[in-house]
């Protein structure tokens, strides 16, 4: 097997057509250099050198093995060059989950953002919700998952997981514009007790927190309508089918439909970041730190969306609650 220590004690030689001069170059005896050189002629198994009274003459083979060996040289300092950056987080492949509002909202300057300041950190995307992305942050499938959770609904992280929080959003109301409170800034969530609702799919977070804060108020809603789009939410809720209780960047204005805040009821959605400490994968850090970026940007408390404070230094356990919701 070659050595590449050898290659270069080569070329030092090649250089400066002397044993003992390329030895004080490169720092090392005279003995050191022909040891080197004799180690490489028997890997090479073709003498390099012709030893001479007063000097040595290179062989044909001691020309050509440079020239190779200068291309190998170079592409091991290529490589050397990856490893630093791997290990620096400047270069690598981080594969991310999202959600569908986090990757319409925070995605796009997170990942661009990201492109210019570590253009060589490749991000594979994959969407899903939270009952599928956390399995696979836990398992390695996943290096990063953006996931939420619903105030009113508990849920649990598996303790190798770690959670950084970006962003707590309002929930916020859509109705019709016929709709009576159409028209007010808060509606008390008791004056919809007898409307439709639509809402996510049984079972997902947001329709548990809708079910949970309308008992709160002293009714179970009239689920007339579940979708897992807030696209068609929204559509339903302009074509009068009912009433709809969403979070802030699941809300896109729309003149045929209305918005309100609750009055009188704290009750939010809570998004973070999702990674497995110890995963090895230094370029995670420069993702997290870019939708942390991000989430910033989207800070508007006028709006209802405030950036999450930090978790202490042993956080809550997050985990995903059953079925899908966007």
């Amino acid at each position: 097997m070659l050595n590449p220590l050898h290659l270069r004690t080569l070329t030092a030689v090649l250089q400066t057509g002397s044993f003992a001069v390329a030895a004080r170059r490169l720092g090392y005896t005279p003995s050191a250099v022909s040891q080197q050189i004799a180690a490489l002629e028997r890997a090479a198994g073709l003498p390099l050198f012709e030893r001479e009274a007063h000097g040595i003459r290179p062989t044909p083979a001691a020309a050509w093995l440079r020239g190779r060996g200068q291309e190998v040289l170079a592409a091991l300092g290529a490589l050397q060059d990856d490893l630093r950056g791997l290990a620096d987080g400047a270069t690598g492949t981080v594969r991310l989950g999202s959600f569908p509002t986090a990757s319409e909202h925070l995605l796009p300057s997170a990942l661009a953002a990201l492109a210019a300041g570590s253009p060589s950190v490749e991000v594979l995307l994959d969407e899903g919700e939270p009952g599928e992305l956390v399995p696979r942050v836990h398992d390695g499938d996943l290096d990063v998952a953006l996931v939420y959770r619903y105030t009113r609904v508990p849920v649990r992280r598996p303790r190798a997981l770690a959670l950084t929080p970006l962003l707590r959003e309002d929930l916020v109301l859509l109705l019709p514009p016929g709709h009576r409170s159409a028209g007010e800034e808060e509606v008390r969530l008791g004056d919809l007790a007898d409307a439709p609702w639509i809402t996510t799919r049984q079972g997902t977070a947001g329709a548990t927190c809708l079910q949970r804060v309308c008992a709160e108020a002293g009714f179970e809603p009239r689920v007339g309508y579940r979708s897992n789009d807030y696209d068609v939410l929204r559509g339903f809720v302009r074509a009068g089918l009912g009433v709809a209780l969403v979070p802030v960047l699941g809300s896109v204005p729309d003149p045929g439909v209305a918005t309100a805040r609750l009055a009188g009821v704290d009750v939010h959605r809570h998004v973070g970041v999702l990674t497995r400490p110890g995963l090895g994968n230094p370029a995670v850090a420069g993702v997290v730190a870019a939708l942390t970026a991000a989430a910033a940007d989207r800070h508007d408390p006028e709006r209802g969306v405030c950036r999450e404070p930090a978790l202490p230094a042993t956080p809550p356990r997050f985990s995903p609650g059953p079925g899908r919701s966007r």
